[in-house]
């Protein structure tokens, strides 16, 4: 296996058991605009510290899994130019062997993370179980890392391309607690609520950390899903998000897509279609849950 590689900070901070959040890089390179990728990245990284905790933004460069990037290791990643390959757990040791360059999702940056030391990652939403994944068998490796991974994962639930009740169906299956944060209802990532219900509520990141901390006396290796619904402000309008949504799943029924280009064709579908309401509102969860998991860190370390 490939050492992953940790900056100084990032290893000096695990060492002396302060606050670390790892960050994903696939919603860098796969996920947001050239320019506006690299503002992000820095936005994520600042609201980390300015909650007191270490950020680590994690990629596979030339063949090396990266724990924590240089500012010049971000601008790389976000250049698009550079042509990262999205990686999921599944083809870290391809990425390795072959000396590639590559974003990790929340499968591969939750493995990574873990095999750092890292016990607490945000992200924007997790991967799930498709519609129609009765005839296809497309579900995500989100859920198999997180049910075997112990990472506590910050996330505004799923989207709503999803079959979002399987994917909580499965999370129950294989034992992942799911906390909803302030709420009763599992988010729908662009939607704050869905019409799923949480079995677990928080509402302070020092609860939120309790339960982290309980569960990973329980026996078994499964992570913890924290779900961190929208800011209010940037919640997308209903009925915006259903045409959106209707069109986004004819087009891949168009297309004929599946697997792991489902995602970027809809996210794609939402920026253009939506006026720029759908790049705002992913940037405002994401920068949330990156501040709301540093929290936790902070409370953990403590």
């Amino acid at each position: 296996m490939s050492t992953p590689s940790v900056t100084e900070e990032v290893r000096s901070a695990l060492a002396e058991n302060r606050p670390v959040v790892a960050l994903e890089s696939t919603i860098l390179s796969h996920g947001l605009p050239p320019g506006r990728n690299r503002e992000v990245a820095e936005r994520l990284e600042g609201v980390v510290r300015a909650a007191g905790a270490v950020p680590a933004t994690i990629a596979v460069l030339g063949g090396v899994p990266k724990v924590g990037l240089t500012p010049a290791e971000l601008d790389y990643v976000c250049d698009p130019a550079n042509d990262l390959v999205k990686l999921s757990r599944r083809d870290l040791g391809a990425a390795y062997a072959l000396q590639r360059d590559g974003a990790t999702t929340v499968a591969s940056t939750a493995a990574l993370a873990h095999a750092a030391g890292i016990g607490v990652f945000a992200t924007g939403g997790l991967g799930g179980v498709h519609r129609g994944a009765r005839e296809t068998w497309d579900v995500s490796a989100d859920l198999d890392v997180l049910a075997t991974t112990p990472v506590l994962v910050v996330c505004s639930g799923v989207k709503s391309i999803l079959d979002m009740g399987a994917t909580l169906e499965l999370l129950e299956t294989r034992s992942v607690p799911v906390i909803g944060f302030g709420t009763d209802r599992f988010p729908a990532f662009y939607r704050r609520e869905s019409e799923f219900g949480v079995p677990w509520r928080v509402d302070s990141a020092a609860d939120a950390a309790a339960v982290v901390a309980a569960h990973r006396g329980v026996p078994g290796a499964a992570g913890v899903l924290l779900a961190n619904p929208i800011p209010v402000d940037f919640e997308m309008d209903a009925d915006l998000h259903e045409r959106l949504l209707a069109e986004g799943l004819e087009l891949l029924r168009e297309r004929n897509v599946h697997g792991k280009e489902v995602t970027p064709v809809l996210l794609e579908h939402f920026h253009t279609a939506s006026g720029g309401v759908s790049l705002d509102a992913n940037e405002a969860l994401v920068v949330s849950n990156a501040t709301l998991a540093a929290a936790v860190a902070v409370e953990l370390a403590s």
